[in-house]
């Protein structure tokens, strides 16, 4: 059954009492679509339906919601029931929706929760957000390396109901320290007397705690990783970032990048749940800056007022010219912040970069020039065409050189590429373009005067 049928069937077993067919549906359900309905309904309404599931399902329901909408929904329940919740949710989902509430609740709730649970998110909640530890979980499988396959499969059997994966064994020495890991495949299929030892992988790709989450997501997305082994400076591990979460890592970056990119803030709360303010306010200043910006576009019309006096027809093909440079530098500027995000390249590739760059701008510039040219002669003549044809080319190379260089430039200056987004270049590029052109117009056709 698909969210859109499930809502009305829950809403009404719900408001019918109707425990039987709620609890039939409750079960069939998927956590992740009873967390979007919950997502859509108001605190009553979710507080009434948390309270119908069994609660390991309640805290699998739990860590897929938003986290606004988590502590929206925890500040109604009670100390307990935030215990006991936090107890049967995965160590990093707890942590995360934890460190959304004041210091003296904090202490309430932990002083609630058994003392192994209790020092676990003491730690987990420690690290600092956006770090591989502030991401990772302590429910994974780890076994003794003095151990051969057949003991390693016992303590496998053990472990295995509480851990997250349990497709990557990892392998501890007498001081936990990491030496080696293995697939669960390769456990199986082993002789069940073979030595860990001599089975195990010893050149082991972990991170430390303090690793930016980037970085985790591209490690394991460059190693086709299940999870990577988390380690403090002691080599001891300390937990594992799984796939899963690595991947909503990358989801989140990829949305923030994306927000730049059209000069637009972070939005905590998404679209759909950001107040209005809230949109006005991540807007506008970026807005702002551009119509200032625009005002050089304006100014370079004002100083050629005599080229453009001379000869009209120049104005019927300004748009066409500056939003083509635009549009080339903003497609420059979409590759490299691309490349830099996903670290294909880096701030040594750009002298590289900008050979090619140059090149097939200057390709592109001459194909659009061609295209307009039969235009541009019957609309102005031998002197006009001529004009925007130089022109074309030169502002495309100019564009697209601007906006492939501009995330070089905010990456050397440590500000995240992204932020050139594509307004700002195509702002630039405006001006440039004005410049460039109404400058190649008075050289050719001249004033007039």
């Amino acid at each position: 059954m698909s969210v859109t049928d499930l809502m009305p069937e829950v809403r009404k077993a719900l408001a019918a009492g109707d425990h039987a067919a709620l609890e039939r549906l409750l079960e069939e359900a998927h956590s992740a679509d009873l967390a979007e309905i919950l997502a859509q309904e108001t605190d009553p309404f979710g507080l009434a339906l948390l309270a119908r599931l069994p609660i390991e399902k309640r805290a699998d329901v739990f860590s897929y919601l938003p986290a606004d909408k988590q502590l929206d929904l925890a500040e109604r329940l009670d100390d307990d029931e935030l215990a006991r919740l936090f107890t049967e949710m995965d160590p990093d989902d707890s942590a995360d929706v934890f460190n959304l509430f004041e210091p003296v609740r904090r202490e309430r709730i932990l002083r609630r929760m058994a003392r192994r649970e209790r020092e676990e998110m003491r730690r987990l909640s420690s690290y600092e957000e956006g770090t591989a530890g502030a991401i990772m979980t302590t429910d994974y499988v780890a076994v003794p390396e003095e151990l051969n396959v057949s003991q390693a499969l016992d303590r496998v059997r053990q472990t295995a109901p509480d851990a997250e994966t349990i497709y990557q064994i990892f392998i501890l020495d007498r001081e936990l320290r990491l030496t080696g890991t293995l697939s669960l495949r390769q456990l199986i299929l082993a002789d069940p007397l073979a030595p860990l030892e001599s089975l195990m992988i010893t050149d082991v790709i972990k991170v430390e705690a303090d690793t930016e989450q980037e970085e985790v997501a591209k490690l394991i997305s460059r190693y086709d990783l299940l999870a990577v082994p988390v380690v403090n400076q002691r080599e001891m591990l300390v937990g594992i970032v799984t796939y899963d979460d690595a991947m909503d890592v990358v989801e989140r970056e990829t949305t923030d990048d994306f927000h730049k990119s059209g000069s637009v803030g972070s939005l905590d709360r998404g679209i759909g749940r950001t107040s209005l303010f809230t949109l006005y306010r991540k807007r506008v200043f970026w807005l702002v800056l551009l119509v200032f910006g625009n005002l050089f576009s304006g100014a370079g019309i004002a100083h050629f007022e005599e080229t453009i006096a001379a000869q009209v027809a120049l104005v019927f093909f300004l748009p066409l010219l500056i939003g083509s440079g635009g549009n080339a530098g903003s497609q420059a500027a979409t590759l490299m912040v691309r490349g830099l995000g996903t670290g294909e390249i880096n701030i040594r590739d750009w002298t590289r970069l900008l050979g090619r760059e140059l090149l097939v701008a200057g390709t592109l510039g001459l194909t659009m020039a061609i295209a307009i040219s039969p235009i541009s002669m019957v609309r102005g003549g031998a002197g006009v065409a001529e004009a925007v044809a130089i022109s074309m080319v030169v502002i495309v190379i100019a564009g697209s050189l601007l906006g492939m260089s501009l995330p070089f430039l905010l990456d050397r200056l440590g500000v995240d590429p992204a932020t050139a987004s594509a307004p700002l270049v195509a702002t630039l590029c405006d001006a440039c373009g004005v410049l460039i052109y109404f400058s190649i117009a008075t050289l050719v056709i001249g004033t007039g005067s």
